[in-house]
């Protein structure tokens, strides 16, 4: 990603309709699972400047971890003693020290070259019982000047994402595209940028009008209303998947003993 990208992430995060609705639906697909369990631990893999994290904090104590300098410095301070310098594809951690891992917009980075190897770090890091939850950028076809920005190396399909995850190890429990209702809006921005000039450097990332910013949330907040109630949609900007880790827990063999009277 680009350094000005981190800045613009840092500054627009805690505010932005975009992520406060990504939020929203990560909730949807979290709360069923994660609600009233007590002493998680969790891992926000490629954290960027800290924003998710705080949020996961709903649920447990959250570890974040992002390879980037820039992301160390702006999001470090955000959640001191609790992030971590590292690659997804070797987490610095031990087998099973987490209940929950976190991937948002991560793994089809171009600093991420393979995700069978990031995914399979995922896993082992996972308790058994535990759940990875990852988002990704969807369809091909809507790659953008947005994608040269944060060196987007590839987008990806519903399906897709379902063999990776299952080629992994893992078992999906819930998939769905997400930013459906205002799928028309960014549709329209790829394919103008088609035959516009490209004048520069501009972030997608910007807050819009404080009106506009409130108005954009409605959406995502029934976006979010309906997977809370175990909707899906069938098409979007982006992949949530919600997956259990496949792993069981191991049961030590009992001793056969004299029968009781």
């Amino acid at each position: 990603m680009e350094k000005t990208e981190y800045e613009v992430m840092a500054a627009v995060e805690l505010d932005h309709w975009w992520y406060g609705g990504m939020r929203a639906i990560n909730a949807a697909m979290l709360d069923p699972v994660m609600q009233g369990r007590a002493g998680l631990r969790i891992l926000d893999a490629g954290c960027g400047t800290g924003g998710d994290a705080i949020f996961l904090r709903r649920y447990g104590e959250v570890v974040g971890l992002d390879y980037s300098a820039e992301a160390a410095r702006l999001g470090g301070g955000r959640i001191p003693g609790m992030f971590a310098r590292g690659s997804v594809t070797a987490l610095p951690f031990a087998d099973d020290s987490f209940d929950l891992v976190t991937s948002f917009d991560v793994l089809y980075h171009r600093a991420v070259p393979s995700e069978a190897a990031a995914l399979a770090e995922a896993r082992r890091v996972l308790r058994p019982g535990g759940r990875l939850l990852i988002r990704l950028p969807a369809y091909e076809f809507l790659r953008s000047r947005h994608d040269r920005q944060v060196h987007t190396r590839r987008r990806y399909t519903a399906g897709g994402a379902t063999s990776l995850l299952g080629e992994a190890g893992f078992y999906v429990e819930r998939v769905s595209y997400a930013l459906s209702l205002l799928f028309p809006v960014p549709l329209a921005q790829r394919l103008l940028e088609r035959v516009t000039p490209d004048r520069g450097a501009e972030s997608a990332m910007t807050t819009p009008a404080p009106l506009l910013n409130a108005a954009l949330r409605w959406p995502m907040a029934l976006e979010s209303a309906w997977l809370s109630m175990g909707g899906t949609f069938p098409f979007g900007l982006s992949i949530i998947c919600l997956a259990h880790s496949g792993k069981v827990a191991r049961v030590a063999p009992q001793r056969a003993g004299r029968a009781q009277t």
